[in-house]
């Protein structure tokens, strides 16, 4: 496994399993498979509904809390420094554990500066040892980063071969704000990055898939990668990245292959914020 470290110091793996629309009674079972092909970093939010399952499967696996890194996110429906706070405490209870390793703000909506400020004060008490914001694009993710105490050590935004999020790269960095990527193999319109002719060539040449050409380009530009799959055998796939490097003119050809540089979805467009403020607001 390969490693970044977030600006206080925490070393966080650069891939990760996903849990996004993994069905709550599926998830204890396909979060196992995970932990037991070698994954350690699992991401899952309070809008998955599927927290008790990431909890139940890290409680029977036998492996010790501090070698595990996870990431829960307070929805939009826990906004504000009340709801947020007791939401944390939900979280911590449904993952059984004594402590989040990474919090993000799911979505740029609601009262956010009020959820931040529970986020805070959870990261001061110990039950969180990063906090950090999701879908948060460039400049909102500005207004909010300008002007809160603690600054977001993660934003996690939709990218991968051809989402690639180069615009925003400068201002994260900013703010010593680093970069986790949703939808590392598509998602949301842009499954194309797994059947992508370039990037199975050069995959041929290492003796791997298009998909593991696509992780591997993610994490050599020090984004990490949580890739969702309920089949063992394409999460082992997933994982298998860290035996081979790709040269700079492979990083560079990929870089052709950018065709949304925010994402496919327009969290600005008033629509969908009316419509996820009037549904969980």
């Amino acid at each position: 496994m390969e490693y970044i470290k977030l600006s206080n110091g925490i070393e966080m793996p650069l891939m990760g399993y996903g849990v996004f629309q993994v069905d709550p009674s599926e998830c204890e079972r396909c979060v196992s498979d995970a932990l037991s092909v070698g994954y350690r970093l699992i991401d899952t939010a309070q809008a998955y509904y599927n927290e008790d399952g990431v909890g139940s499967a890290i409680a029977k696996s036998g492996i010790k809390r501090e070698d595990l890194f996870l990431v829960t996110k307070v929805w939009i429906s826990n906004a504000g420094e009340e709801k947020a706070a007791a939401s944390i405490d939900e979280s911590l209870r449904k993952l059984r554990t004594d402590y989040i390793d990474l919090l993000l703000i799911h979505q740029a909506y609601g009262d956010v500066f009020g959820t931040w400020r529970a986020m805070e004060k959870a990261y001061n008490a110990g039950k969180v040892r990063a906090i950090g914001v999701s879908n948060f694009q460039q400049a909102r993710f500005f207004d909010f980063a300008h002007y809160v105490d603690i600054k977001p050590m993660i934003n996690q935004l939709q990218c991968n071969t051809m989402i690639q999020q180069n615009a925003i790269q400068p201002l994260l960095a900013d703010f010593g704000t680093r970069m986790m990527a949703w939808g590392p193999l598509g998602g949301q319109g842009a499954d194309g990055v797994v059947k992508s002719e370039l990037l199975a060539g050069i995959g041929s040449r290492y003796g791997k898939s298009a998909a593991q050409v696509a992780l591997r380009w993610l994490i050599q530009r020090g984004i990490v990668a949580i890739p969702k799959s309920t089949h063992r055998e394409r999460m082992e796939q997933n994982l298998n990245i860290f035996d081979f490097s790709l040269t700079a003119d492979e990083m560079a050809q990929i870089t052709t292959l950018n065709r949304h540089d925010t994402g496919t979805v327009n969290f600005a467009d008033v629509q969908f914020v009316k419509y996820l403020i009037e549904t969980y607001g």
